[in-house]
């Protein structure tokens, strides 16, 4: 069966026979990643998320139909945003913008966070020295609950690893510094480190790529890359210390205890997380300067 069925019969079926229809299945699932309220990938399950996801698009539309009818089925097919974006200059929206250029995932609805990573920026996204074990990046989350980005939170932080660390790697291939890009790669847990001060954060649960600073000297050119998803490159808190020193092997790390504590306590507002705690997040890492090129402040 296909959507274009259903329209054409007047017909709604339970969610409970859409979830055993495969093909249909990925057919709204498509949709509901088309506008930014399921994440990918589409598989045809129809479990949890997507029948969330899925009321979540009848409720915005006002649409009153208990399962999969004709009006839902023809706003999957039809509607270009189930909730139009409105995009003007400020660093929200730029990162959205950036975002998309890139294909990355962006998603859309009341507490559904992106959470994005500014590498060598201010607070207000402008490029910064960037300076090698400095705490100079920013971890942000962004909500676009109605159409307008807006960033929810927005702490200093680094997405790379400090002097310490990278003179004595826990891999002797060299420490980690997570490449550019987008990965759906953590859950909420527990980063043990190196057995001090366990904390709440977000643990490496899927696939990453990183380079290897062999040589020590601080940056990503010329390194080799590694792909896998037990480098236990966690989003954590750095301990409050004034430089990242040991405070970051390759992790996601934000300078301060407490606004890691206001991070934790935001990303477990999410919905997804709320319906499964076990939901892996997205996560985007981005670099300041190129943002900037892309999509300049005015």
């Amino acid at each position: 069966m296909q959507l274009r069925d259903i329209i054409a019969n007047t017909k709604t079926i339970s969610l409970e026979t859409l979830a055993q229809d495969t093909a249909l299945a990925e057919e709204v699932q498509i949709n509901l990643f088309r506008f930014g309220l399921l994440d990918p990938p589409v598989d045809g399950k129809f479990g949890f998320f997507s029948t969330q996801a899925l009321k979540y698009l009848q409720s915005i539309l006002k649409i009153q139909e208990s399962g999969l009818g004709p009006q839902t089925s023809k706003a999957l097919l039809e509607v270009k945003e189930a909730i139009p974006l409105n995009l003007s200059n400020d660093l929200a929206s730029r990162i959205i913008k950036y975002m998309r250029s890139k294909a990355y995932f962006v998603a859309v609805g009341e507490k559904r966070y992106n959470i994005v990573y500014l590498e060598g920026a201010s607070a207000d996204g402008k490029p910064n020295r960037d300076s090698f074990n400095e705490w100079n990046d920013r971890r942000i989350v962004i909500e676009i609950a109605t159409g307008t980005p807006k960033i929810v939170g927005n702490w200093l932080a680094t997405t790379e690893p400090g002097n310490w660390s990278t003179q004595h790697p826990p891999n002797a291939n060299g420490v980690a510094r997570i490449a550019f890009g987008q990965y759906q790669a953590w859950q909420v847990g527990t980063h043990y480190g190196s057995g001090r001060d366990p904390h709440e954060a977000l643990v490496q649960c899927g696939t990453v790529k990183v380079y290897r600073d062999r040589n020590k000297d601080g940056i990503r050119t010329g390194d080799a890359i590694d792909i896998g998803s037990n480098f236990f490159i966690n989003q954590h808190w750095g301990f409050d210390m004034s430089k990242v020193e040991g405070a970051s092997a390759g992790c996601l790390v934000g300078q301060s205890r407490q606004e890691h504590r206001e991070f934790m306590r935001l990303i477990k507002q999410d919905v997804r997380y709320q319906l499964n705690n076990k939901y892996v997040l997205f996560t985007t890492i981005i670099p300041g300067d190129d943002l900037a090129k892309a999509f300049p402040a005015s």
